[in-house]
């Protein structure tokens, strides 16, 4: 006799569950983000893509540097001369979407865990879990509750791109000097002042480089995203590979890579831009 242990025969009765008693609420939450991304999506695609380009460019040569600049005016071009536009800016905006909510999620729970070690020692196992277990693996229930589309792709972006988040929003925040807390509470600064005066700058360093992970693994999702039927860049390379077109996935492939290195190096650009100034004082 041998012993076979079947999670789904455990997990898919508790999801039927689901779905009969609180649909209203995931109906509710599936609309929400639907919402925000098709808004986002349709806002960067209503103006002329020449305007996103020379807007995108002129912003990041203003503020990180004119090298900043090219590389923004070269990587959305190509993107644009690969015919891929309007699935670089969906994918844009599902990115965009992933990585607020992820941050909305883990910057206060970051800050949390770092005043409380007992809160820290407990998410510390679930965070391994979350980035050891293959992320089309969240796919399954998150389809069988949300059905296809954005949502269940935004589910699984967000568990991907919470736990680098999170651990560096506390890391960051365990490592600000005591003694400008001290002195802010010698001054009778009140914990809103000290939080938002002392230790978000102090902390801001640490809280870039997670934010730059977030961005880069949420943007790895896309393809995963393609293939629940999210759009963007992802869905063209799914095509791509379904229909043996080697030309069509190379050039979606081409256009990811291009908006990732376009991402991190604006993100690094950013906090080596922050970093500077508390490297002098």
């Amino acid at each position: 006799m041998t012993f076979h242990f079947s999670p789904g025969a455990w997990l898919a009765p508790g999801l039927d569950w689901l779905n009969r008693n609180f649909h209203p609420f995931f109906d509710a939450i599936s609309q929400v983000v639907d919402g925000t991304i098709v808004g986002l999506q349709t806002a960067l695609l209503y103006p002329p893509s020449y305007v996103i380009i020379l807007a995108a460019a002129g912003i990041a040569w203003l503020l990180l540097g004119y090298r900043m600049g090219l590389l923004s005016l070269f990587a959305l071009g190509f993107c644009f001369m690969m015919d891929l536009w309007r699935e670089t800016m969906q994918t844009v905006g599902l990115v965009s979407v992933a990585v607020l909510i992820s941050v909305l999620i883990a910057v206060p729970l970051g800050i949390y865990a770092a005043r409380r070690p007992k809160v820290e020692a407990r998410l510390r196992p679930i965070l391994d879990i979350m980035q050891t277990v293959p992320p089309w693996v969240y796919l399954i229930p998150a389809v069988m509750i949300f059905s296809l589309g954005r949502v269940p792709a935004i589910l699984a972006t967000i568990v991907y791109g919470v736990p680098p988040m999170l651990r560096l929003t506390t890391l960051a925040f365990k490592g600000v000097r005591k003694d400008l807390i001290e002195l802010g509470q010698a001054i009778g600064a009140p914990p809103r002042v000290i939080l938002t005066k002392i230790e978000f700058p102090s902390a801001m360093p640490t809280l870039l480089v997670g934010l730059n992970q977030c961005i880069l693994l949420s943007l790895a999702m896309v393809v995963l995203a393609g293939l629940v039927g999210a759009g963007g860049l992802g869905a063209e390379v799914t095509r791509g590979l379904t229909r043996m077109e080697m030309g069509l996935g190379l050039r979606a492939g081409l256009a990811i890579v291009a908006v990732a290195i376009l991402l991190d190096r604006l993100s690094r650009a950013a906090f080596q831009r922050r970093k500077i100034p508390g490297d002098q004082h």
